[in-house]
């Protein structure tokens, strides 16, 4: 009608509107700018562009290994169908093994025609007779998918000690918690577990709807679904047991949505107000009881399972914590490693056990003791205090000095740096001097030389984020 934009007015109004707020690059209109954008992101950042649309463009010369589906809405033939489907082929990592196509035009014939061209090409150039480019029955790929994430998982887990209960899992998974270097020794094993976890549900989720036309009866179906919900319930336990972040990277929230949508069919219920707290988080602001509660089932269901999961989500703080205050989580890993021993020799009963794993965890967080002097009021000042021998006056003095000396940008750079460790060294010979008794100054760094000292000092500031 006359009032209608045309086609071509369409096209151009809705680009307007959509380069309104884009800036130029250096020798690239805002158009070719937007575009170039759009594609890196698709790209690099699926998460943030997991959909683009195009028309008569990128069918060819487009590599973007974590495209996983297409979808075809044009009509397509030969080389130019072909060079098009290609786009999905490209693998990007464990969790892609193929690509998706989603045919709106009925181009099926079409697909085999092309490929039988392309093929035939080949041929000429191959005298091999290896060229060999098939079209695969996407159920029995499916099935052969999901069958082997399931028996990978399985393997994984099969040296799990009998009678395979959650501590024994925990066991396995995490380490013994006397042994600092346990829950770092044993990652491998976590982070297999996880991404076969994921590699399982992925599997599940891309036949789910056709388990049946799959070759499933009924009752492999739900043995299927139980096995599937006990795998994602470990994967949470061990993520609760090891105090450990798990990066799922941009499809975590999806299979969230799948298992809650497939897998459970009770509504979503919420069974603790914290989100995404840590475990000595809700210690701290809710008490143990809390914390406990809020583990999974299997897990505070079993006494042994409680004990090992707190252990290692402290244990963890502590590994972290040395690497801004060396001395005191020294002393925070041996006093876990006493409170270890006499719960496991029954020194303490349960009660009395949580009640100082629980203080032990609040020390441990907020990275000082209750004797800590009140003037101590940064996290840096106190680290200073506990690695110069509990020496107040030091502490402050080196503290002042730094943050009078140091430049904007200093990390990293090593003028900048040799500025802070000069600061530091005057400091420390300053006070030597002033001090009637100079060995005072040396006795929390027996055995060490000035320039030894200033480095571990400089360390200890440099990982501070109050400088």
């Amino acid at each position: 009608g006359a009032n209608t934009e045309t086609q071509k007015q369409f096209i151009y109004n809705l680009y307007t509107d959509v380069l309104k707020d884009v800036d130029a690059d250096s020798g690239k209109s805002k158009t070719e700018t937007y575009e170039d954008k759009s594609k890196q992101k698709f790209k690099d950042e699926p998460a943030n562009m997991k959909l683009l649309i195009v028309v008569s463009k990128l069918l060819t010369g487009f590599d973007a290994p974590t495209c996983s589906y297409l979808y075809i809405d044009k009509k397509m033939q030969d080389h130019g169908l072909f060079q098009a489907i290609c786009r999905v082929n490209r693998l990007d990592s464990d969790d892609k093994l193929f690509g998706y196509i989603v045919d709106y035009e009925n181009l099926f014939k079409k697909v085999e025609n092309a490929i039988s061209v392309y093929t035939s090409d080949l041929d000429d150039d191959d005298t091999s007779g290896t060229s060999e480019i098939l079209l695969k029955d996407r159920l029995k790929i499916g099935r052969e998918r999901l069958e082997d994430a399931l028996e990978a998982i399985a393997l994984l887990c099969e040296p799990v000690q009998p009678p395979k209960e959650t501590i024994d899992y925990i066991h396995y998974f995490c380490g013994n918690t006397e042994v600092a270097e346990d829950l770092k020794k044993h990652e491998v094993q976590r982070t297999a577990l996880y991404k076969k976890t994921v590699a399982l549900i992925r599997a599940y989720a891309n036949i789910k709807d056709e388990l049946s036309e799959a070759g499933y009866s009924q009752n492999a179906i739900l043995k299927l679904e139980k096995e599937l919900n006990f795998y994602v319930n470990l994967r949470d336990e061990i993520k609760n047991a090891s105090s450990e972040t798990i990066d799922l990277k941009s499809y975590e929230a999806d299979m969230r949505h799948l298992i809650d949508t497939y897998i459970q069919a009770d509504e979503p219920e919420v069974i603790s107000p914290f989100g995404n707290m840590t475990l000595i988080d809700i210690i701290i602001n809710s008490g143990i009881a809390e914390a406990i509660n809020n583990l999974p089932k299997g897990i505070r269901s079993n006494q042994g399972a409680i004990a090992e999961t707190i252990e290692n989500n402290v244990r963890r703080k502590v590994i972290k914590g040395h690497l801004i205050d060396p001395a005191y989580f020294e002393k925070m890993s041996k006093l876990l490693d006493e409170l270890i021993k006499e719960r496991k020799a029954g020194a303490v009963s349960y009660e009395e056990y949580l009640k100082e794993i629980a203080e032990l965890a609040k020390q441990a967080n907020a990275g000082k003791s209750d004797d800590t002097p009140k003037s101590l009021t940064t996290q840096g000042l106190r680290a200073l205090y506990n690695n110069l021998d509990n020496n107040e006056a030091l502490a402050l003095r080196i503290d002042a000095i730094v943050k009078t000396r140091k430049k904007a940008d200093w990390r990293g750079h090593q003028a900048k740096e040799r500025e802070i460790q000069q600061a530091i060294y005057e400091a420390l010979m300053a006070y030597q001097s002033e001090s009637k008794n100079a060995e005072s100054v040396a006795e929390p760094l027996v055995g060490y030389g000035m320039m030894e000292k200033v480095g571990r000092i400089f360390d200890i500031i440099k990982n501070q984020q109050d400088y």
